[in-house]
């Protein structure tokens, strides 16, 4: 596997929007969570799910597959169908060879794809991850006992490189309910904004529907306006209406970035 180097840099937020984009095509979830278990499934991680549904984010679960050191077909088949990947760090994510194949996997297609990765540093310092230091080394490298010096080199450079980027620290907060609604919020906003253009480009002729819709909104007035689409069932009135929405939602949003 060739990781990127942990020097490396690429041009921005801007070209994983773009590749989100493009990836709405053929995405199976919105999320893709990789995190262990015992550390976080009954606390943070169950409110976390639960937000991530309210916001009707579809979330890859991996209850029903059954776990081995190594992750099979359908596992990288949900990391790579992923539009976004969550990686949850915790004090023991080291302890599992299947957390840190699963890291190995994300790493892959946040390198090659350009996968949208987002990091969650839960109660472990990002340094400590980064350099296998502290309590965290201390699993790591009971994990990594009798094992291949190749997992092990694999390993350790996805745990570098996941380091470093940008993620959420629970320190910085003041509890997790302050933690997981900055997440979602997030998430929710990076969805909205690279899929809109994509879903509506899917559907042949939806484009001259929403352009004949436009300009009855008046949404350069102040005035509240209410447009109704009629016809019989099954021709596209609710697609039409969900996609002028998402549209209108991701206009919306690049105006208050611009702000």
């Amino acid at each position: 596997m060739n990781l990127p180097d942990g020097n490396e840099r690429l041009d921005g937020e801007s070209a994983r929007l773009m590749a989100l984009s493009a990836l709405s095509r053929h995405y199976k979830y919105h999320v893709f969570p990789s995190f262990h278990g015992p550390d976080v499934r009954r606390g943070f991680l169950s409110c976390l799910l639960k937000e991530f549904k309210e916001k009707a984010i579809d979330v890859f679960i991996d209850n029903d597959i059954e776990r081995s050191k190594l992750i099979g077909p359908e596992l990288t088949e949900a990391i790579r169908g992923s539009l976004i990947a969550i990686v949850l760090i915790s004090r023991n994510y080291a302890s599992s060879t299947w957390c840190l194949n699963e890291l190995v996997e994300i790493m892959k297609c946040w390198d090659k794809d350009k996968q949208t990765v987002e990091v969650i540093f839960y109660e472990v310092d990002p340094s400590d991850v980064k350099k296998q230091k502290g309590d965290f080394e201390a699993v790591f490298d009971k994990t990594c006992a009798e094992k291949s010096t190749d997992d092990v080199e694999r390993w350790r450079k996805a745990l570098h490189i996941v380091a470093q980027i940008a993620g959420y620290h629970t320190s910085n907060f003041d509890d997790d309910a302050a933690m997981i609604e900055k997440i979602v919020t997030g998430v929710s906003n990076k969805f909205t904004c690279s899929t809109t253009s994509n879903d509506s480009n899917s559907l042949v002729g939806i484009d001259t529907h929403i352009r004949e819709i436009e300009p009855l909104l008046s949404l350069g007035s102040d005035e509240v306006r209410m447009v109704g689409i009629w016809g019989p069932a099954g021709i596209g009135k609710t697609t039409i209406a969900r996609a002028l929405y998402k549209e209108l939602v991701s206009l919306h949003m690049l105006l208050l970035l611009r702000v």
